[in-house]
């Protein structure tokens, strides 16, 4: 008899997830440290307006989401997903679309009902999910940076 795999689960992420996030940032083009993710993922966690969700099948993440609360002077309180990543083998699986349904099930908690993300321009791939799950694009925009000496 063969054993049935179980889906693979949706939790809240802990301290625990900090290497396997690693791995996932770094697969989509921001890597960092261990020491460097354990100390951001220590913060986030610790925060009221903030959460992380991943999936995990086994060992593995298969894919993580931050999500946070935000209140600006402009636009008062909304949440923005601040981060989504897919492990490359498991996507088009419903892994992000089950992460994504986590969050905005966060947001519905707090209070709000929409939830914004932005996307680089650059990743085309991304926009297709996005739009196929109900988010409509608003608008474009430059963002400019600069380091302070």
């Amino acid at each position: 008899m063969t054993a049935i795999n179980p889906r693979p689960s949706l939790r809240p992420a802990g301290m625990a997830d900090a290497a396997e996030i690693t791995r996932l940032c770094a697969e989509l083009g921001y890597p960092t440290s261990l020491e460097d993710m354990t100390a951001r993922l220590g913060v986030v966690l610790s925060a009221g307006d903030r959460q992380v969700f991943v999936v995990e099948d086994g060992h593995k993440l298969l894919g993580w989401i931050g999500v946070e609360l935000r209140t600006s002077l402009e636009t008062g309180r909304k949440a923005e997903i601040v981060g989504l990543v897919v492990d490359a083998d498991a996507r088009r699986s419903g892994t992000g679309r089950r992460l994504v349904s986590a969050a905005e099930n966060w947001v519905r908690q707090h209070g709000l009902d929409a939830v914004t993300v932005r996307s680089n321009t650059v990743r085309t791939e991304s926009h297709p999910f996005y739009e196929g799950i109900g988010f409509v694009r608003r608008k474009s925009q430059h963002v400019y940076f600069k380091t302070l000496e």
